[in-house]
């Protein structure tokens, strides 16, 4: 069973949806990868409160790391990218093909590429982190102006 609520971010309204064991989604409504049915609409889900919280806290500059249960749904090989995007410090970038260094595959930048575009937890697995050989901005399903903007707010509190 799935619960959703609306949170009101800085970059616009998002939808946040958990089921009994975590957080299973973060969306930009204009993203495309959220599901169309989210579940039940709530405003008390305690891990739907805790997530709100802890964005608003990051938001303001107050959280670096989150510590919220996750319960995303993908492949292996995808739950593995994901859970190696959280090891992406605050404030730093990595390249796909570093991200893929650090999974042990360094010929899976495109791959990790991939399933970096179907991450469904925006900001809390920091996918936003992720950036072009070259240090340019590439793909982010929420836009690149949200990237750069999450990109300079982490760098503004980490200076």
């Amino acid at each position: 069973m799935h619960q959703y609520t609306h949170y009101y971010s800085p970059l616009g309204k998002m939808i946040l949806q958990s089921d009994l064991e975590g957080l299973t989604g973060v969306w930009f409504t204009t993203e495309t990868t959220m599901p169309s049915e989210l579940g039940e609409y709530t405003e008390s889900c305690s891990i739907l409160v805790q997530t709100i919280n802890q964005l608003n806290e990051y938001f303001s500059g107050e959280r670096r790391d989150f510590n919220l249960p996750l319960s995303a749904k993908g492949s292996e090989f995808q739950q593995k990218t994901w859970r190696t995007l959280r090891s992406i410090p605050y404030g730093e970038t990595w390249s796909y093909a570093q991200l893929a260094q650090v999974m042990g595959n360094p010929k899976a930048a495109r791959a990790v590429g991939s399933a970096n575009s179907k991450n469904p937890i925006s900001i809390i697995v920091p996918c936003h982190r992720v950036v072009g050989k070259n240090g340019a901005l590439t793909g982010y399903s929420g836009g690149i102006e949200r990237k750069n903007y999450l990109l300079e707010l982490e760098n503004k509190h980490t200076e």
